[in-house]
C-alpha cells in the first residue's frame, strides 16, 4: 500500500528498544542505591514490596494514571515515610532510577532506521512512558517528544494525537503513527484519524475485524525501506 505521509509519530518502548530489561534492572538499581542510603527502606521494602506499594499508588491516585514520574516520586516518599527514613531522599532515589529507566538496548535495525526515516519526514515521539530522548540519545532525530504527562492524558485517546498534528503541522491523515501496541497505538491512532503502522516483532496475529493497520512490518527497518519506496514513487510521478 503508498499512500503520502508528511510526518511520522513513534511509540517508544517496544518500538525502538525492549521494554522487559529496562524494567527488571531498574527495580534492582532503585533497591540498591536504597540500600545504600536509606537502608530502613530497602529493608522494609525489598523489590516486590515496592512494587506492590506502587501500584497501592496507582489505584489512589487514579488522576495521575497518565504520569508514571509523578507516581514513582510519590511512592518513594510514601516508602520512607512508613520506613523511618527522610523523605527529602526521594529525589536523589529517582534519579537513581530515571538514569537507569533511559540506559536503552536499542532493537539491532532501530537506529540506522531512524536516521533514514528523519531524513524523508520530520519526526515526533507519543509516549505513555517517561523515557526521555535527550538522555537516550537519540533527539536530535526527532523534531519534539510529547508524553502523557505532559499533554494529561495517555494514549489511545485521540487529544494525544490530535495535539502530535498540531505541532507539525498536519492534518491526522497525513501523519503515520508507528508502535507496537495494538489498543494503544494502531487502534488509537486510528480512532484519531491518523494513518497507523503496527510494528509487530513477535509475530502476533491481529484480532480486530473492523480496524486493521495501514501498514504492518516486523521491524522499523523494513518500514524505512518502504518509505524509501514511496518517496521515490512520488518523485518519479511529479
Amino acid at each position: 500500500m503508498a499512500f503520502p505521509v508528511r510526518a511520522i509519530t513513534l511509540d517508544l518502548d517496544d518500538t525502538l528498544w525492549p521494554f522487559a530489561p529496562i524494567g527488571a534492572r531498574v527495580e534492582r538499581v532503585l533497591h540498591d542505591w536504597l540500600t545504600q542510603h536509606c537502608p530502613l527502606t530497602a529493608q522494609r521494602f525489598p523489590i516486590e514490596a515496592m512494587r506492590e506499594l506502587r501500584e497501592r499508588m496507582y489505584v489512589e491516585r487514579p488522576d495521575l494514571a497518565h504520569d508514571f514520574s509523578q507516581l514513582r516520586k510519590l511512592s518513594l516518599v510514601r516508602a520512607l515515610e512508613l520506613a523511618g527514613d527522610d523523605p527529602l531522599h526521594a529525589d536523589a532515589a529517582f534519579e537513581a532510577f530515571y538514569d537507569e529507566r533511559n540506559r536503552v538496548d536499542f532493537y539491532e535495525d532501530t537506529l540506522d532506521a531512524l536516521a533514514r526515516l528523519a531524513a524523508r519526514v520530520p519526526l515526533a515521539a507519543i509516549s505513555n512512558g517517561n523515557a526521555d530522548l535527550a538522555r537516550v540519545g537519540i533527539g536530535a532525530h526527532f523534531a519534539f517528544q510529547l508524553g502523557a504527562r505532559e499533554h494529561g492524558m495517555p494514549k489511545p485517546h485521540a487529544g494525544i494525537f490530535h495535539a502530535a498534528c498540531a505541532r507539525f503541522p498536519f492534518a491526522p491523515h497525513e501523519v503515520l503513527h508507528v508502535g507496537d501496541d495494538i489498543e494503544m497505538d494502531v487502534v488509537g491512532a486510528h480512532r484519531a484519524g491518523l494513518r497507523s503502522c503496527w510494528i509487530n516483532r513477535i509475530g502476533a496475529q491481529w484480532p480486530h475485524e473492523d480496524v486493521r493497520p495501514d501498514l504492518q512490518f516486523t521491524t522499523l527497518a523494513e518500514l524505512a525501506d518502504w518509505l524509501d519506496s514511496t518517496h521515490t514513487m512520488e518523485t518519479v510521478a511529479a
